[in-house]
């Protein structure tokens, strides 16, 4: 039997808590639709699509009698290949931008020395002077975002990681690029696979330039997909929250990477599915015929991408432009309609399995194009910074390009309590008011690249934090929802600030108490959870956001949960430690500790913070030029 922690100061009633006899009852939206004949089909369909998404997150969560279903050990000889090219489609090679500029200057009229020296806390306060499209900025745009960070080796085995992190370090992510004619690059429009290891392009189709006139002039596309196969490999039915995690991770890493090069970057959000199949060219692949259950087998079909969104990319000063989606989607059946795609995928397994609830939840959260669908880009607005010194002259890009998960912590590094409240100030979404207004609307860095108000919040389980008491804390990320909070969680929690907390961060003590055990517990028995100076739970207001707004919202809720787990990473790199993003938690465990009942609030993502301990049996080579494995 497991309980909380004897000195944390709650009360609890459940002598079972933590038992592994206990049960939790699923979840259920409860959807308020009407009556009228005239919308009930459509009404029926959403909610079977609903019922898809609630089954597949109650199915996939673990607990401590029952963990999600997933393989019972891994088939080392189909292990995916984490590279996707387009065999015989041309490559473009672009520029690299090592971060020693002595034994490797930047390229002659590159964007490079510019940005060399821009600090990381300087892109929480303003952008730079917006450089123009060219082939050196797109190259410094991608290799400071989604190219390979370094290479680890270790015995017989290899492996490349990136800038941006992925579960398991499988990436199931691909990013496509949809931009006007670049010099030195290619004379049209185009669209083009980014290939990470190669640091190149894979041009895959050149394109009417229609659908980019709607944008400013300098502004381009990203797109990115998903397969899921490269995660269900390890993790299974849970892959398609991890692979959303991912996409969330990346749509971070590159509004940071775009910020240095004074470009903003929104979602187009307004577009559907079948828009982002074509933008990207991703109706090349075979359909999926799913099974009724998990089936094992040779299913090529299985490693098809899934569309999950695109963004533009824009000269920072230049967004007073509007974005009509009816149009757009218009223009993309126009003028894709014709177009010639180069290049075949490459086959990443000889053999599958496919676990047949991650592509009935995917059907089910395939957005439309919806009329009435609004694009706005709001102000900059800066972030609080309560003194620079606590980044150590770090630049942003030995910030961006260093930054790696954690395997182990040191269980005995203790923050300044200045420079918790200052990691938690970048972690607002509407950054620094003042005062004046609630936190809510998505301003800040990187939080201003999605278009809804935030729906993410974090309970902290504070462990050393130099004056500040251990204990569990609450971080209010949208204070439209505080009173809900405070009503659904324990009436034991004492909701009041800590001791020198900054007056716009709404943050919160709930218990006192050492909760180094229960963390540990709650994120799958993992010592990292403990052994950091603090961890945390991501929790997503659920039931509302999705009845709202509909079943296409669940992966979006995810995506912003590795946004902000994209700047956990990165604050803890610019303060001198390190960090790790903790997929396998015990899901309905922190609900019950938070005392949260049936589908209100939701935990999405678990993470800690800490000092790394170095396995020094690992060694590190330059991301570039690399080994010539796959894996």
């Amino acid at each position: 039997m497991f309980l909380f922690p004897s000195r944390c100061s709650v009360s609890l009633h459940s002598s079972h808590l933590f038992s592994p006899s206990t049960r939790i009852k699923p979840i259920a939206l409860k959807m308020y639709y009407s009556s009228s004949s005239s919308s009930s089909k459509e009404e029926t369909h959403q909610q079977e699509k609903l019922t898809q998404v609630l089954k597949y997150h109650n199915q996939t969560k673990h607990s401590f009698n029952n963990y999600a279903r997933g393989p019972h050990g891994l088939d080392w000889a189909n292990q995916p290949n984490p590279f996707r090219r387009y065999i015989s489609s041309p490559l473009l090679p672009l520029q690299h931008f090592p971060l020693d500029e002595q034994k490797n200057p930047p390229p002659p009229s590159s964007s490079a020395a510019a940005t060399t020296s821009l600090s990381y806390s300087s892109l929480f306060i303003s952008f730079p002077p917006p450089k123009p499209i060219s082939l050196s900025s797109l190259s410094q745009f991608l290799y400071d975002s989604l190219s390979l960070s370094a290479w680890k080796t270790a015995g017989f085995s290899t492996w490349s990681l990136r800038v941006n992190p992925s579960s398991g370090n499988l990436h199931p992510t691909e990013a496509y690029i949809i931009a006007p004619s670049i010099d030195s690059l290619s004379d049209s429009p185009f669209v083009a696979h980014y290939a990470p290891k190669e640091h190149s392009l894979e041009l895959r189709s050149e394109i009417p330039t229609g659908v980019l006139n709607l944008f400013p002039e300098g502004s381009f596309l990203v797109g990115f997909s998903s397969i899921f196969w490269r995660e269900a490999w390890k993790y299974g039915e849970r892959a398609f929250r991890y692979c959303n995690h991912d996409v969330g991770h990346a749509i971070g890493a590159v509004a940071i990477a775009a910020a240095q090069l004074g470009w903003d970057v929104k979602l187009l959000d307004g577009l559907g599915y079948e828009d982002l199949e074509k933008l990207m060219g991703l109706g090349c692949y075979p359909s999926l015929q799913i099974p009724s259950r998990p089936v094992k087998g040779k299913m090529p079909e299985i490693e098809f991408e899934h569309p999950d969104c695109v963004l533009v990319v824009f000269p920072r000063g230049r967004s007073n432009f509007s974005v009509d989606y009816k149009k757009l989607s218009s223009l993309i059946t126009e003028s894709f309609e014709k177009v010639e795609w180069k290049g075949k995928p490459n086959l990443l397994s000889k053999e599958h399995v496919c676990w047949d609830i991650i592509y009935r939840t995917a059907e089910a959260v395939k957005k439309p194009l919806v009329d009435g669908d609004r694009f706005t880009i709001d102000p900059f607005q800066i972030s609080g910074l309560i003194s620079g010194d606590v980044y150590k002259d770090f630049t942003a890009r030995q910030v961006i390009r260093k930054r790696r998960s954690a395997v182990d912590m040191d269980g005995v590094h203790v923050m300044e309590r200045y420079t918790f409240y200052q990691i938690l100030l970048h972690c607002l979404p509407s950054g620094s008011q003042g005062g004046r207004e609630k936190q809510g609307k998505q301003l800040a860095l990187p939080f201003r690249v999605l278009p809804w108000d935030s729906e993410v919040h974090a309970a902290l389980f504070v462990h050393r934090v130099k004056g500040l008491p251990k204990g569990m804390y609450f971080m209010v990320r949208n204070e439209d929802h505080l009173d809900d909070l405070k009503q659904a969680t324990r009436s034991e929690f004492e909701w009041v600030k800590p001791e020198g907390c900054p007056d716009d961060l709404p943050f919160y003590l709930l218990t006192k108490g050492d909760c180094q055990q229960l963390a540990k517990r709650l994120s799958c028995h993992q010592d990292i959870a403990s052994d950091g100076c603090f961890s945390l739970g991501m929790v997503a207001r659920f039931e509302r956001s999705m009845r709202d707004r509909n079943a296409w919202m669940y992966p979006r809720l995810f995506w912003e949960t590795g946004i902000l787990g994209q700047v956990l990473y990165l604050e803890a790199h610019a303060v001198g430690i390190s960090a790790t993003g903790i997929g396998c938690y015990f899901d309905d465990s922190l609900h019950e500790i938070l005392g949260l009942k049936g589908s209100q609030f939701q935990s999405l993502y678990h993470f800690t913070v800490g000092c790394p301990v170095l396995d020094k049996r690992i060694m590190s080579l330059p991301a570039y030029p690399g080994p010539d494995v796959d894996a």
